[in-house]
């Protein structure tokens, strides 16, 4: 281990770490999630992990693919979950690497529930989740003193693959300025429509932000009227982070990436400077 390493804590055969990986940038890993990669037998990964992050994988780790994606051929949950028990239980050093947090709409809660059933001892390792670093990379902050006091993460769907009926989309629509959603651009158009019948503006800001944080990273700006058909047009599949609210209208100020790609960033996105040097 290098001397910043070596204060961090040592990977013990037969433990799990339940790491998260971020949102895509390698940059984003934490030190504790390098420092698992670095330490782990056998690093058992996701779909939605950037493979660069494995690069920091110890020469002799193996890698295995778990990944699940909707509509897609994949693993059952509890057989990966068992999976994990079995190679703890082997002796290995098993790091379960999970795109953005294992705790933010992935299963890491129930993976940890298995290795509690099974007596396998376990580190959780937080991550960057997608709906705040993968906006912050398009510029859009998910709370600012002028726009929200208030965030609210949702999932676009549930277990069954649709829209979840359990959600009360209308406190949601009335009691949150802000809304980020995961797995949502599926069924945006639904989803738009409920939020619209609940009193939010037809003409209320939202993004799309897909493949967050990395090279492939494309944003599309539009309305919650027009969302539907402006996702369509625009071709952008999934992974994607969604917002609706006052705040995707600062990254005409906040789009820092535009900007060193030379966009001229906007000094006042909300109007509001004039009113306080007015004051």
């Amino acid at each position: 281990m290098s001397a910043m390493n070596s204060k961090l804590p040592v990977f013990e055969t037969g433990h799990v770490w339940l790491v998260g990986a971020g949102p895509g940038d390698p940059g984003l890993l934490t030190l504790h999630a390098v420092n698992g990669l670095e330490q782990a037998d056998v690093i058992v990964y996701d779909a939605l992990v950037n493979e660069d992050c494995l690069s920091f994988a110890g020469p002799g780790a193996v890698l295995e693919y778990a990944g699940k994606r909707g509509g897609k051929p994949s693993p059952q949950q509890r057989d990966i979950s068992l999976r994990l028990v079995e190679l703890a239980k082997s002796g290995k050093r098993v790091l379960r690497l999970k795109g953005g947090d294992p705790f933010v709409f992935g299963r890491g809660g129930e993976e940890a529930l298995t290795l509690v059933e099974h007596q396998v001892p376990f580190r959780i390792i937080p991550g960057i989740t997608a709906g705040i670093g993968g906006l912050a990379y398009a510029g859009i902050p998910v709370t600012h003193r002028e726009t929200n006091q208030s965030v609210t993460f949702l999932t676009g769907h549930d277990a069954t693959g649709l829209v979840p009926d359990s959600m009360d989309w209308n406190s949601i629509a009335k009691g949150s300025a802000v809304i980020v959603m995961y797995m949502a651009i599926k069924h945006i158009g639904l989803i738009a429509s409920r939020l619209i019948a609940a009193g939010r503006s037809r003409e209320e800001p939202i993004a799309f932000v897909c493949n967050a944080t990395t090279s492939d990273q494309k944003v599309l700006e539009t309305t919650l009227e027009r969302a539907e058909t402006d996702v369509q047009q625009s071709g952008l599949r999934p992974p994607a982070i969604v917002v609706v609210g006052q705040v995707v209208r600062l990254r005409a100020a906040l789009d820092w990436l535009g900007a060193a790609e030379g966009r001229v960033l906007t000094q006042d996105p909300l109007g509001t400077r004039r009113e306080k040097d007015a004051g």
